[in-house]
């Protein structure tokens, strides 16, 4: 009964065994291997873009930071949901990889922005002149910190807004697969069809070792992003085991099998506690939830060997943030709320 995040779920068997063949022999180095080029084809399918610039990462933060750094000045804001992993999780990356780009917090309720609260926020930046930061760029997180989801009407009314003052937009898609399963968007819709610039398209909470693809839309800033990359560290010498785990994510669609699993547990996970008398702090739209519960309750689910992390909660209650993963059971999920139901 493991639901504390889907990062802590292991890789899929056949990512691994991509691994394992890739570690067959000799490859070129620094991306160059063949492998690779067979990625950037198949992402330039997957997002019906055939000009985009496809770069493989080992981390969700390094992909997020040099998204924002590609399109951000050290003098710029970038304005993301006051609770966006950007701002509340990175430990201040993507202010060092961009050279101090301000994150500017827009709230929203169940971790979404608003396009009214977009243009507020995008509005009171760089009235001051020289005295204050300037407006960059926005970046939407979908699936939210909340387990919320935008759908790509959502994401094209806030890109609007970001046009209005010409500013490049970001997707932070750590979950990016489910997203698209719960709204039945395609990748294209949910990214430069809306408008969106750059696109950080995640791997590692979805079945993959380590992997994060940076998807960009104008080729013009791949240079500038490969500079970026080496520059912070994040250019791996054997890169062909970043490749292999992208190629197996993608063949055959696993990546969205596997999302499609993930959802149909967190439904199943949701629905029954629900049913169990909790209440969720945010609808449950993905694999993600926040089921607020009695008093008590930790102890009890806790005792039974239920693993998930404890959140702030109303008085007199508890709270909870409850992940499914590609390789949750319906087992694991009955047994879990056997025990909520007391």
């Amino acid at each position: 009964m493991y639901f504390t995040s889907d990062n802590a779920s292991g890789a899929h068997p056949k990512v691994l065994a991509a691994i394992t063949r890739a570690n067959d022999g000799f490859a070129r180095s620094y991306g160059a291997d063949e492998i690779m080029a067979r990625v950037t084809a198949r992402v330039r399918e997957v997002f019906e873009h055939p000009e985009a610039a496809v770069y493989l990462v080992s981390t969700g933060t390094v992909a997020n930071s040099l998204a924002l750094a590609i399109h951000s000045k050290p003098w710029s804001a970038v304005f993301a949901h006051t609770e966006a992993h950007i701002a509340t999780d990175e430990c201040g990356a993507p202010e060092f990889y961009t050279d101090g780009a301000k994150l500017i917090g827009v709230a929203g309720d169940h971790g979404k922005m608003t396009p009214d609260a977009l243009a507020q926020a995008i509005g009171r930046i760089g009235e001051v002149g020289v005295h204050g930061v300037q407006r960059g760029m926005v970046s939407i997180t979908n699936v939210t910190e909340a387990g919320t989801v935008y759908t790509a009407a959502e994401v094209a009314d806030l890109v609007t807004v970001a046009k209005r003052w010409d500013l490049p937009c970001h997707l932070d898609g750590a979950r990016f697969a489910n997203a698209l399963v719960a709204t039945g968007a395609t990748a294209a819709d949910m990214t430069w069809k809306a408008g969106i610039d750059v696109v950080s398209f995640g791997g590692t909470k979805n079945g993959c070792m380590g992997v994060e693809a940076v998807v960009m839309f104008d080729p013009a800033k791949a240079w500038e992003f490969e500079l970026r990359r080496k520059r912070a560290g994040h250019l791996l010498s054997k890169h062909r085991f970043l490749s292999a785990q992208f190629e197996a994510y993608l063949e055959g669609d696993l990546w969205l099998d596997m999302a499609t699993h993930a959802n149909a547990m967190g439904a199943r996970l949701a629905t029954g506690v629900a049913a169990a008398g909790a209440r969720h702090q945010h609808p449950a739209q993905a694999n993600m939830m926040f089921p607020e519960w009695a008093m008590g309750t930790h102890q009890r689910l806790e005792a039974a060997g239920a693993a998930y992390y404890q959140m702030p909660a109303s008085p007199g209650m508890e709270a909870a943030r409850l992940v499914t993963s590609w390789n949750t059971t319906e087992a694991e999920v009955d047994q879990f709320l056997s025990v909520l139901r007391g």
